[in-house]
């Protein structure tokens, strides 16, 4: 069992159930960190030790030194990314698992194209004019939005117009669109064993991108439907076996870089967000540096988690048992950054 002395803890939002699960799993006794008024899930599936209720995740520095007392080690995740933002997350001064730093590297998308370029992956163009704008495109606003915002368009000028109804003011990219099947690697990375593993694969279900097929293209038309790309959920895969050594190569050369351009680098769940085209090629269009909601569909493991543990094997308990053994040998510095 790993030392009770330490906790696990995570906003309560994203993917903590699982994480919350995982770390009980593992031994841990679990911290829920919630807004007022989202508690029930935590409660209802008996996965939060402790619930610490907050106004705003945005008040998280409230209550930080409540977790240092309580010795907690807390779990990124998307929502963290969102609420905290990386220059937040910098300077926490609560264990993190980790490293802080790479986050700044997914937070920004012109960042994320370094790196991804760097490692040797197949990307799709990036229009830093949009003026050049010639083939279709999508358009990604930056940080952690779960694909909110995000709209298509295929000339400059339906660029500028639809720019203007969704702009935040946050950024984006245009990026060339890729016409090929969505996919979502998790991977999870250990620097105890210095070992890459293969997690599973998912796509999403998004709104209303996964619905308006069911809508006859004349009247797409007739009630000026655009397509949108707001993530309800996940949808869980199994990619064909002759994919596998292409995805544990990228993914190896994705932490690689990762340790040269932010040290000790990429550590953990990860993953790489893509399309395989009909050549079986894999252009990564993102990459998401901590566990992804894409998960949740295997909290009694993948079918890759199945062929490699003996037990039921989410990316929540994976990260659980990492610590753990970072505790056991006493290597936590290796972990947490």
């Amino acid at each position: 069992m790993a030392s009770m002395k330490h906790r696990v803890a995570t906003l309560g939002s994203h993917s903590a159930l699982q994480i919350l699960k995982g770390a009980k799993d593992e031994g841990f006794e679990t911290i829920a960190i919630c807004e007022k008024k989202a508690t029930r899930p935590y409660k209802s599936f008996g996965v939060a030790d402790e619930i610490i209720e907050l106004d705003s995740f945005k008040d998280f520095a409230m209550i930080e030194q409540t977790l240092i007392d309580k010795n907690a080690i807390l779990i990124p995740h998307g929502s963290l990314v969102a609420y905290l933002g990386p220059s937040k997350i910098g300077e926490l001064k609560v264990p993190h698992f980790g490293t802080k730093g790479i986050l700044k590297w997914e937070a920004d998308r012109n960042k994320q194209r370094e790196w991804l370029h760097s490692a040797g992956l197949k990307l799709p163009r990036l229009f830093a004019n949009a003026e050049d704008i010639d083939r279709p495109v999508i358009v990604k606003f930056h940080g952690a939005r779960g694909g909110r915002g995000y709209f298509l368009a295929r000339t400059p000028e339906e660029f500028k117009k639809k720019l203007a109804a969704h702009d935040t003011g946050e950024g984006y990219a245009i990026q060339e669109y890729v016409v090929g099947v969505p996919v979502y690697a998790h991977y999870f990375y250990s620097p105890l064993a210095e070992e890459i593993e293969i997690m599973g694969f998912d796509k999403r279900y998004e709104s209303n991108a996964d619905s308006i097929g069911r809508v006859a293209a004349a009247d797409q038309i007739t009630v000026d439907l655009s397509t949108s790309y707001t993530v309800v959920g996940n949808v869980p895969i199994v990619i064909r076996e002759s994919l596998l050594p292409m995805m544990f190569d990228i993914g190896e050369s994705v932490i690689k870089e990762s340790q040269k351009i932010e040290p000790p680098g990429l550590m953990g769940a990860f993953c790489l967000e893509g399309v395989v085209t009909s050549e079986l090629e894999f252009y990564v269009f993102e990459i998401s540096a901590r566990i992804v909601a894409g998960t949740n569909p295997y909290v009694d493991g993948s079918p890759y988690t199945a062929l490699k543990y003996k037990e039921p094997m989410s990316t929540g308990r994976r990260i659980a048992r990492e610590i753990k053994r970072a505790i056991e040998t006493n290597a936590l510095d290796k972990i947490l950054h």
